[in-house]
């Protein structure tokens, strides 16, 4: 019994460092965000910077989960628990990366004339943020309905993705002058559909820890 309790504390401690990169992933989401629409220099730096912060947890929480895998012989749910927290773990340091990659396109955007405005990326953006909360939300309270949603928003990402290149491409053929900023703000977006399809790797983590149905590609269904 006190070593079921001292491992049941090990799987709390688990969610509780998965939570911790989970909020320092999605806050460099929301700057290098802010950083791209109100061309943010300063802000797109700081998402750079701090990206090192996310790796290292990355790798104290594989140590972690190898060691819980190694040395518990974790059976069942607890076994989906750690291999779950695991997936999330890859999704959020990947999460880092497109927040960095777009705080890129906010540096050199930043230096440049504004573009056309274009309200669909503002709507890409706020899907992406709403998707990344949700999912984050589904795998705190282990909620499948939520995590759900998450992944039928992802169609609704796509969607803007390609009318934002369907935009950008006109605008940059109607005003060559635009090209080289477009091409930015093309690439900006494509990091902004990352980031929902992550948001969505994430809520198919949750189906698995709590169903131990692997919803790889049929999350929406």
């Amino acid at each position: 019994m006190e070593q079921r309790a001292h491992f049941s504390k090990k799987l709390e401690d688990l969610k509780v460092k998965v939570l911790r990169m989970a909020a320092l992933s999605e806050t460099a989401v929301h700057k290098a965000i802010k950083a791209f629409l109100e061309n943010d220099a300063d802000l797109a730096e700081e998402v750079i910077v701090g990206d090192s912060l996310i790796n290292q947890m990355e790798d104290d929480l594989d140590n972690f989960s190898l060691e819980l895998l190694a040395l518990d012989q974790p059976m069942a749910v607890d076994l989906r628990t750690i291999i779950g927290g695991q997936r999330v773990t890859v999704n959020l340091e990947r999460l880092g990366d497109e927040a960095v990659n777009l705080a890129h396109r906010a540096l050199f955007l930043s230096t440049r004339p504004p573009l056309p405005h274009n309200p669909r990326m503002e709507s890409l953006a706020a899907t992406a943020r709403t998707m990344l909360s949700n999912a984050f939300k589904a795998y705190v309270d282990e909620d499948v309905s939520l995590a759900t949603q998450v992944c039928r928003m992802d169609d609704k990402a796509d969607d803007l993705n390609i009318a934002i290149l369907r935009q950008f491409v006109a605008d940059m053929v109607s005003e060559s002058r635009i090209v080289e900023r477009g091409v930015h703000a093309i690439i900006a977006a494509r990091h902004l559909e990352r980031i929902a399809d992550l948001a969505t790797n994430v809520a198919e983590s949750v189906v698995f820890i709590v169903e131990g149905t692997s919803m790889k590609h049929n999350c929406k269904e």
